[in-house]
């Protein structure tokens, strides 16, 4: 996803600096002219471009890496951003000069663990009697010079000073009401946390688009650094903006008109705070106070997950009133084709509905947005995609991976985004209505990154307090690594803002488990923290889960102990293992070229039934992609051990998974599978690819069944992308983020998939068209209905065997040691067969002695013969031998001879039996 490129703002006024100092005194009509002004910032000075190679450690040291200990070391501080330090020169511009002392000692060890990754460089002191003035430095320009013998400058560079204004304002951590609060009924505070402004000024306003009725001075808290102001009335319904004065490295002294990084709402298209109180009846829906969430989960490994996306719930939806599609009011619809299918899910075994980001997101119009005509054309035609894209910035649909205020609900799904209330009260009414069809309501959160930082006009922490929110490179840069302006949740009031946000969702809006975006770009400390902190606070578990990928200016650790995969255990925060998920469809993620076909997957036909491209496959290939299935099923656990297809028993650390350990978490909790989710082609998509062209629709459906059967089989955290029960395709778009409600339609009547419905977007597809396009022609993927209802209606049948035994959501590594085990394994093994174990005796909630699962792949029925099951009398499972069962080819064609303890298992099947 693309934040758009950094646009400055032109220069509205130029002011001496006098002047703006004068004017900001006072409440005048030229203040409130600057509370309604459509541009976004005024410049005051305009200072050179720099870069940022010194960093601030804390309140006294200074690094500045890569430089020798020759000349003399200063700070230069300007209070108008007038500083000139041309090297050959000496500074001018300067009110303040700052002899630094060079200090010969190591960096000490606690400072060290979190700044090791700058290297070796000068250690810089201020001088004892300098450090009472560093908080009003800070509020200026500063600049770290080195000069020679005569005082002429030999270089120059800003500073990096997060750790600095962590140091001297530790105690706004504790602050409890950031933001707008208010007494009802007798008055209304506002509190930013803004310690290097000159200067705040409270705009407010008596509606969204109203002029500015006052425009405020606020008062400045020097042990915290936060802005208040306090007012004798309650001012809720109204909206309020900030004016802040502040200097901005590389740019100069400005003035930004900026909302607040704590707004529980916003006028439409976010160009106004919304004063509120969550606890006020009028923001609330009947009963919402009263409202009793689903008790279904206790713990990470009772819940099963269904990724959805609210436009793409209903938007696609006749049953649902026009006026409410797309909308969170669309789950109120409770007769709907879409909520009678998530209820037929709950009903069958799903707890959880896990919404992609509903906070605030910059990237969506909420007033005005384009609806693009896509025309009638061949399935491999370009001019849908061309119609989709030539709108995509302007239409009505993205993921939201762009957050612009995390703890707002996004206004394009409320029915009025020009009513700040309207947001607030439908998003609790949607979860409300999943909450009555017994569904507990989960949010993707992305804390990783914002939509954009500096002066950009959908920038808003970096527009308050410069230079401090974002992560940066050692030369001041921003970092931008997941794939956006990425953000430092190392910092004290970065940490401090994911963590009041969650807990604002939490309490405020009854969600009950998080998934983290990217969340291994953000310490384990603070994710442990937050953990706590929820327990600690709403008295309730919160799951939390999220994507812990090792990339970036992160990996390995560099910066802080990662919330990733590797250094997660123990923790009871669980993330999406990549290991089953890459050997069932082939490749990985990153996968184009003719890779997206040659590389099959254990699904699809590795090895056992190459496609035109996959005949190199070789048998060892098929073992190992085996294995790795088994580590998933057996919740990727470290310690699990396993006979590999080497004929060794290991544990599932040893086990290599892309230079790797494939096993890595502690505990079941801590592992989420899946087989496909928004990212990347969906699972019919990579299997219309994969599998042969000839392959039948009536296979291709079975196919997706087992990728489904694995999921719901596996030790952990199941997980659901919506519509892979009703073989969901997106016409082969690999990445849908911004695509367009055409590439993501669902289709609740079950007559369409959308395969074929054109190339996907070229941007990020165009590279592969000339193998998209026969795939795409073929007509035998494109299922019929039959196919589409039989699938849903199996999926709903895997759901059901989950939920039948305890025995599929153990809860501790030695549970699944102990009563899972694995049979058809080592070098003489079918790779073609499954074989999983699990022993019941003695476990509550288990319902049955033993169970045995079997996933067949192969296009042929197979047999296996278990020696431990000789006289006992297995059956299938009740599901599987229900009259109204999905799938007929168990209870007819499968067998099992209690004798020989021979299994049948016809041809790309998923089955279970038991032992009662």
């Amino acid at each position: 996803m693309a934040s758009g490129g950094i646009r400055m703002w032109a220069v509205v006024l130029a002011w001496l600096a006098a002047a703006s100092q004068a004017v900001a005194a006072d409440g005048s009509a030229e203040l409130r002219a600057a509370c309604d002004a459509a541009d976004i910032q005024q410049m005051l000075v305009e200072a050179p471009s720099i870069d940022a190679r010194g960093h601030w450690l804390n309140r006294r040291l200074l690094l500045w890496p890569a430089v020798t200990a020759t000349g003399r070391f200063k700070l230069y501080h300007s209070a108008a951003g007038r500083l000139d330090a041309r090297a050959g020169h000496q500074v001018s511009g300067f009110d303040r000069v700052v002899p630094l002392v060079l200090r010969a000692a190591a960096m000490p060890p606690a400072l060290a663990g979190r700044f090791g990754y700058l290297g070796s460089g000068l250690l810089l002191a201020l001088p004892e009697s300098a450090v009472a003035r560093l908080p009003e430095l800070l509020r200026g320009q500063m600049l770290l010079v080195q000069e020679d013998g005569r005082g002429q400058v030999l270089q120059a560079t800003g500073l990096q000073a997060a750790a600095a204004l962590d140091d001297l304002y530790a105690k706004a951590a504790a602050a409890p009401d950031l933001g707008v609060s208010v007494v009802a009924g007798r008055r209304t505070g506002f509190k930013l946390w803004a310690p290097t402004a000159r200067a705040v000024h409270l705009c407010h306003y008596a509606s969204g688009a109203a002029a500015a009725l006052q425009a405020l001075p606020m008062r400045r808290d020097a042990s915290t650094g936060i802005w208040s102001l306090r007012l004798p009335s309650d001012l809720s319904r109204g909206y309020y903006s900030y004016l802040v004065e502040t200097h901005v490295r590389g740019v100069g002294r400005l003035r930004n008109r900026v909302t607040d990084p704590y707004s529980l709402s916003l006028s439409a298209d976010s160009r106004r705070s919304y004063i509120a109180d969550l606890a006020e009846p009028a923001l609330k829906p009947a009963g919402w106070d009263a409202l009793q969430l689903p008790d279904r989960v206790k713990r990470n490994t009772e819940m099963v997950i269904y990724e959805l996306h609210v436009r793409d719930f209903s938007i696609n939806d006749a049953s649902v009133p026009e006026a409410q599609r797309g909308k969170y009011l669309a789950f109120t619809a409770t007769d709907s084709r879409g909520m009678r299918h998530l209820r037929a899910l709950s009903e069958a075994g799903l707890t959880d509905v896990h919404l992609l980001p509903v906070f605030d997101i910059a990237t969506v119009p909420e007033t005005g947005c384009a609806l693009p005509e896509v025309p009638a054309a061949a399935p491999d035609s370009e001019v849908q995609q061309a119609a989709v894209m030539a709108l995509a910035e302007r239409d009505c649909f993205n993921w939201g991976y762009d957050p612009l205020h995390y703890s707002a609900p996004e206004g394009s799904y409320a029915s009025d985004a020009m009513d700040g209330a309207r947001r607030i009260i439908e998003l609790r009414q949607m979860v409300q209505a999943l909450s009555g069809a017994g569904l507990r309501v989960g949010m993707d959160v992305v804390y990783n990154h914002t939509a954009a930082a500096g002066q950009h006009e959908k920038s808003v922490l970096d527009r308050i307090v410069p230079g401090y929110y974002q992560r940066y490179d050692a030369q001041g840069q921003v970092e931008r690594s997941t794939c956006c302006d990425n953000t430092a949740t190392e910092q004290l009031m970065m940490g401090k803002l994911m963590e009041d946000s969650v807990l604002l969702w939490a309490r405020e809006y009854k969600v009950t488990s998080f998934r983290f975006d990217l969340m291994g770009h953000q310490p384990r400390a603070a994710m442990e923290r937050l953990q706590a902190r929820l327990q600690r606070e709403l008295g309730r578990p919160v799951q939390l889960i999220g994507e812990g990928w090792n990339f970036g200016e992160v990996a390995d650790g560099r910066r802080f102990v990662q919330a990733s995969q590797l250094s997660l255990n123990g923790s009871g925060i669980a993330t999406f293992s990549d290991r089953a998920r890459d050997a069932l469809r082939g490749g990985g993620a990153a996968d184009g070229g003719e890779d997206l076909i040659r590389r099959q997957g254990w699904l699809n036909g590795l090895h056992h039934e190459p496609n035109a491209m996959g005949g190199a496959a070789t048998h060892e290939d098929l073992l190992r992609a085996a294995d790795l299935v088994r580590v998933g099923l057996a919740g990727s656990l470290r310690g699990y051990e396993l006979q590999t297809f080497g004929g060794e028993r290991r544990r599932l650390a040893q086990i290599d998974y892309a230079g790797q350990p494939a096993g890595y978490a502690s505990a079941p909790g801590e592992v989420v599978n899946y087989a496909d989710n928004h990212d990347n082609q969906t699972l019919f998509d990579i299997n219309a690819l994969k599998l042969p062209q000839q392959t039948s629709r009536e296979d291709r459906a079975r196919v997706q069944l087992l990728g489904m059967a694995v999921t719901a089989f596996s030790q952990g955290v199941p997980y659901f992308h919506a519509g892979i029960e009703t073989l969901r395709s997106k016409s082969l778009d690999r990445n849908s983020y911004d695509s367009g409600d055409w590439f993501n339609r669902l289709d609740w009547s079950l007559r369409d998939n959308y395969f074929g419905t054109g190339l996907p977007p070229k941007s990020d597809n165009g590279a592969n068209y000339a193998l998209l396009r026969p795939v795409l022609n073929n007509p035998l993927i494109k299922p019929e209905p039959a196919q589409i209802r039989w699938t849903r209606d199996a999926f709903l049948d895997l759901l059901r065997i989950r939920a039948s035994s305890s025995l599929f959501r153990l809860d501790s590594a030695a549970a699944v040691q102990q009563r899972l085990q694995f049979h058809n394994t080592g070098p003489q093994q079918n790779p073609l067969l499954l074989v999983g174990e699990l022993d019941g005796r003695g476990l509550a909630g288990a319902g049955f002695e033993r169970l045995i699962y079997i996933v067949n792949v192969a296009g042929t029925s197979q047999s296996l013969y278990l020696a431990s099951a000789r006289g006992l009398a297995y059956r299938l499972h009740p599901v599987h031998r229900a009259p109204q069962a999905a799938d007929k080819r168990p209870a007819e064609q499968a067998g099992f001879e209690p004798q020989t303890g021979r299994f049948t298992v016809p041809a790309r099947t998923a089955l279970v039996y038991v032992l009662n």
